[in-house]
């Protein structure tokens, strides 16, 4: 298992950049100002984009596994990889999600803990309702880590 970084052509993995937010104007926020990184044990499994949001807080804009791939701890292991590479230059790890019974309770197991909501950011930000699990995601959830 390798990650590296990803500097050039970021929109080559926006298969899997779009499995974690379905919206490519979204995407196109942080993209290119993020850094990038993608697993790969034989192929590319997994990616993540994060960047800086001052105060010493990085956050996790975009995180995903390939869907014949989940359950298998790559997402994990890209988390433990941003919490080691940037423990010396930041405080806190976080991350903005749907409140769904998917993805808090993996975060939650990763170390992260409920921060804020943000009222109506799907429902405010996005073209279309979002569906996460038959619920329609309204809030953004913020979990944080401490590095």
């Amino acid at each position: 298992m390798k990650i590296r970084e990803v500097n050039e052509n970021k929109k080559q993995f926006i298969s899997l950049l779009l499995l974690a937010d379905e919206q490519e104007s979204m995407v196109d926020r942080y993209l290119e100002k993020g850094n990038m990184y993608v697993l790969e044990d034989g192929n590319v499994k997994a990616e993540c984009v994060v960047t800086d949001e001052g105060n010493e807080i990085l956050e996790i804009k975009n995180i995903a596994v390939d869907p014949e791939n989940q359950g298998k701890g790559y997402g994990k292991a890209l988390i433990d990889f941003l919490a080691s590479k940037y423990a010396d230059e930041y405080s806190v790890l976080q991350v903005g999600t749907g409140d769904s019974p998917l993805t808090v309770p993996f975060y939650e197991k990763c170390g992260f803990v409920r921060s804020h909501n943000i009222p109506n950011f799907f429902t405010d930000n996005y073209d279309h309702p979002i569906y996460e699990c038959g619920v329609q995601l309204r809030d953004m959830v913020y979990l944080q880590r401490c590095l």
